[in-house]
């Protein structure tokens, strides 16, 4: 299941030079020169928590989500329950960076990052704490990423999981207060990156079936209009361009969450 749109009609979104997390290398000779297109997907993947027996095959599916090895923002994971660190890197291999995957506080939203991208620096967000009986402590993680062959071509990567009940389930008002905060901060973070001139692409489960964006700006893509699963981009200084060329849905079958796919492609400009 997927979307298509034409070149014509693809949105475009470009980034400079990071301010707060610092990319560092100089451009050189490399084998992505300026104005030649690199294959990027994107992926969202809750990983869910009813069938735990098929967490195994639902990771490997996210891992084969694209000939190209894919970015992966996940949300629930080691949420209540152990092994899935384990089946991530198996799957994943050493071909990844699973950032956060074990990290003492934000390890339930871990980002994969795929050879030939390294990570030039990191950042965990805190938002709040544990609300008892409905939500763990929220955290928003982040990763700055540049090409292997070119460190002028780069992003940043933003993951997040927002509460339960607050928007969606038993639309609990005295969460919101909890929602409203994720969604302020959530939005800071961005045009933190964004004000810099640097693009960025975040994944989340929002748990708002009625989500817009994450920063309100006119310029903001939607891969996904609809559901709580979304992938947004948000344009930098126009030095990085991205086209968004195709979007899927990749079937886990642990729980109601679908893994959600945008596949993109970005280049100097």
């Amino acid at each position: 299941m997927g979307s298509r749109i034409s070149r014509r009609q693809a949105l475009r979104l470009g980034g400079g030079a990071l301010a707060g997390v610092a990319v560092a290398g100089a451009v050189g000779e490399s084998a992505v020169a300026a104005g030649e297109w690199v294959r990027l997907p994107v992926i969202t993947a809750n990983i869910g928590r009813k069938n735990l027996g098929a967490r195994d095959a639902a990771i490997q599916a996210v891992r084969n989500g694209d000939a190209t090895r894919p970015f992966v923002g996940w949300q629930e994971i080691s949420e209540g329950d152990t092994g899935e660190p384990a089946m991530i890197a198996q799957h994943f291999g050493p071909a990844y960076n699973n950032v956060f995957l074990h990290d003492p506080s934000s390890f339930r939203v871990p980002i994969s990052v795929p050879a030939p991208w390294t990570v030039v620096n990191s950042n965990s967000v805190f938002v709040h704490g544990v609300v008892p009986g409905e939500s763990p402590p929220r955290w928003i993680n982040e990763v700055a990423v540049q090409h292997g062959s070119n460190p002028a071509l780069k992003f940043v990567l933003i993951n997040t999981h927002y509460m339960h009940d607050a928007y969606n389930g038993t639309q609990n008002p005295n969460l919101r207060q909890y929602w409203d905060l994720q969604k302020k901060t959530h939005r800071e973070r961005v045009m933190n990156y964004h004000d810099r001139g640097t693009a960025v692409i975040w994944t989340a489960d929002t748990n708002n079936p009625n989500y817009d964006q994450a920063t309100g700006q006119p310029n903001e893509g939607k891969v996904f209009g609809s559901g709580i699963d979304r992938i947004d981009w948000l344009p930098g200084d126009g030095t990085v361009q991205l086209e968004l060329l195709n979007s899927k849905i990749i079937p886990l079958n642990v729980d109601s969450h679908d893994a959600h796919e945008a596949i993109f492609r970005i280049r100097l400009a």
